[in-house]
């Protein structure tokens, strides 16, 4: 395989109307539970070498571990990141995720444990259906002026709740948010149908988290075998979203075949082709990378300086095609003439 990781900078993109960032972001995750101190250390120190900026964490990270390492990292660092953080998840007895009471805490706790003044984005990490959006727009507004936080994001959020985040944002007059994160893969394209729409239209930013389907697009998992010993799926089988058994179907046995083939006609590993394919996609800004060791994350890094010959993103695009329900969005396909869909490569049918 050709070299891993190249000295030529990572590419920058700006986050809709909010920061520059690298084109590839330090996801933290691990920090603190999978990855000791010393080894995130390590992390951060290569990825600012590598040119990158953009480092994320979240206050239940490692039940706030991530941030205190980051923050420790930080110290005499912070004007070479780009530092955001998520909160919703933490509440105090008596709030809900996304309130003011929480959203107010959850804040003053994380720059606390990051030992900062103020972070560049915040995001909230999901919906909260107990509080009025309007309350958590003020909230987070309100955290603006005050210079706490100096851009805002959402994850997590479906695309009729995004919308309605946006919309009123404009018209109450609140500082709207530039970024979405969400899950996208070759494995998960969920977002196409209502997420990434809405983001194009509205010129927001996406930061893409699990780019590599929790391992599955490394190739490091066979259909022969289930997996085992030190790998996310063989300590756990039934994790999340990347469940062995959830993901284990037909249709990502041929993304990884054609994966495979296209890795090889570039002697590059099938991470780097991956990455490669979502950073060529509409709206995405910046991929999050998440690594248990130093090696594993210097091991993604070349993926910004490959660039796939529009071949191979036709072929990879075709055959993970999710398929479009055939109602109501097939139908409006059909009948209205809507481009989107067919722009993204999204079938206009469900798979069988």
């Amino acid at each position: 395989m050709t070299q891993s990781h190249t000295s030529t900078p990572l590419p920058q993109a700006p986050l809709g109307h909010g920061p520059v960032v690298s084109r590839l972001a330090l996801g933290t995750m691990t920090f603190g539970a999978e990855t000791d101190e010393a080894d995130a250390h390590a992390q951060l120190d290569a990825f600012v070498a590598a040119g990158g900026t953009m480092v994320d964490t979240a206050d239940v990270y490692a039940g706030g571990e991530s941030e205190r390492i980051v923050g420790r990292w930080l110290a005499d660092r912070r004007a070479d990141v780009v530092l955001a953080t998520k909160g919703r998840f933490a509440p105090p007895a008596g709030s809900a995720g996304a309130s003011r009471s929480a959203l107010v805490r959850a804040v003053d706790s994380s720059l606390g444990r990051l030992g900062v003044d103020a972070v560049d984005l915040y995001l909230v990490h999901g919906w909260d259906p107990l509080t009025p959006v309007e309350e958590t727009l003020d909230t987070l507004s309100t955290l603006v002026r005050a210079g706490k936080i100096k851009h805002l994001g959402w994850s997590n959020v479906t695309g009729w709740q995004l919308q309605r985040i946006v919309t009123t944002a404009r018209l109450g007059g609140f500082v709207p948010p530039c970024v979405v994160q969400p899950q996208y893969n070759l494995l998960d394209r969920g977002i196409e149908l209502e997420v990434m729409p809405c983001c194009l239209e509205e010129e927001l930013a996406l930061t893409p988290w699990s780019p590599l389907g929790g391992g599955w697009l490394t190739g490091k998992y066979t259909r022969e075998q289930r997996p085992s010993g030190a790998t996310r799926l063989g300590e756990d089988p039934g994790r999340g979203v990347e469940a062995y058994d959830t993901r284990n179907t037909d249709r990502t046995w041929r993304i990884l075949d054609a994966l495979t083939q296209v890795a090889q006609s570039y002697d590059r590993p099938l991470s780097h082709v991956a990455i490669a394919w979502l950073l060529a996609r509409p709206g995405v800004a910046s991929v999050l990378l998440g690594a248990r060791t130093l090696e594993q994350f210097l091991g993604t890094l070349g993926a910004a300086h490959l660039e796939l010959r529009p071949s191979d993103l036709e072929l990879l695009t075709a055959v993970s095609a999710p398929g479009l329900p055939p109602y109501p969005y097939g139908m409006i396909q059909d009948t209205c003439g809507v481009e989107h869909w067919r722009a993204l490569g999204t079938a206009t049918t469900a798979p069988a």
